[in-house]
């Protein structure tokens, strides 16, 4: 384990870590300027600032479905094909060798293959440590617009909420108004109809049919 401290120790907090049984993420804070390992962690210490990742020299490209264009996202950081070209062969060669093939076995056969192509092993590690950066960067800026769009909706929301609220109160207090208006009316109608039926219902309809100023009512539909 003291190797892979001191391994840890020379590489950037934006490094992703993981435990070497399960294979998954470690949680939790990582060291200044270093990565820490599954029994490295330390809850009760809080977490240390995040470095810096490096500003894009152009617009990177969107994911849409998550989907990311990496390519697209190393040149967007500034790492050009033949760097790319770089990390890629180092990867293609480990890939190819045997699932069972001892680490320093391993090293040997890649080293050796690079430098037969010509490769330098430096110019490896610096691309791929841009290309590192340029991930890291990328998650930044999609976690700072995704909370940006976020921000905006939810208060798009509340918006809409209150005015929903607000149309629902004016709604309830134009019912309200109605059925007062209902009642007022009514109450008022059963008063002059005191008064019409003291004149009787025959005299009434011969008023309302002969007067060019009463609508006769229509009647009642048969069911």
């Amino acid at each position: 384990m003291s190797e892979k401290k001191g391994w840890g120790s020379t590489v950037l907090g934006w490094f992703v870590v993981q435990d070497e049984g399960s294979g998954e993420p470690v949680s939790g804070p990582l060291p200044p300027g270093g990565v820490r390992f599954a029994d490295d962690i330390d809850e009760s210490k809080p977490p240390a600032p995040a470095p810096e990742a490096p500003a894009f020299v152009k617009a990177p490209p969107s994911a849409p479905g998550g989907k990311v264009d990496f390519p697209g996202v190393f040149e967007a950081a500034g790492v050009d094909e033949e760097e790319q070209g770089r990390v890629k062969k180092a990867a293609d060669l480990l890939n190819s060798l045997p699932a069972g093939t001892e680490p320093a076995v391993k090293k040997q056969i890649v080293e050796a293959s690079l430098t037969a192509f010509g490769v330098a092993i430096e110019k490896i590690i610096e691309a791929g440590v841009q290309e590192i950066q340029a991930l890291e960067g990328y998650i930044r800026t999609g976690s700072a617009d995704t909370q940006k769009v976020a921000e905006e909706a939810q208060k798009r929301i509340a918006d809409q909420e209150e005015e929903i609220r607000r149309l629902r109160k004016v709604v309830e207090e134009r019912i309200s108004e109605q059925q007062g208006v209902m009642r007022a009316c009514n109450d008022k109608k059963l008063e002059i109809q005191k008064v019409l039926e003291f004149f009787g219902q025959e005299a009434v309809a011969r008023v309302v049919k002969d007067s060019p100023k009463l609508v006769e009512p229509a009647p009642p539909e048969r069911k």
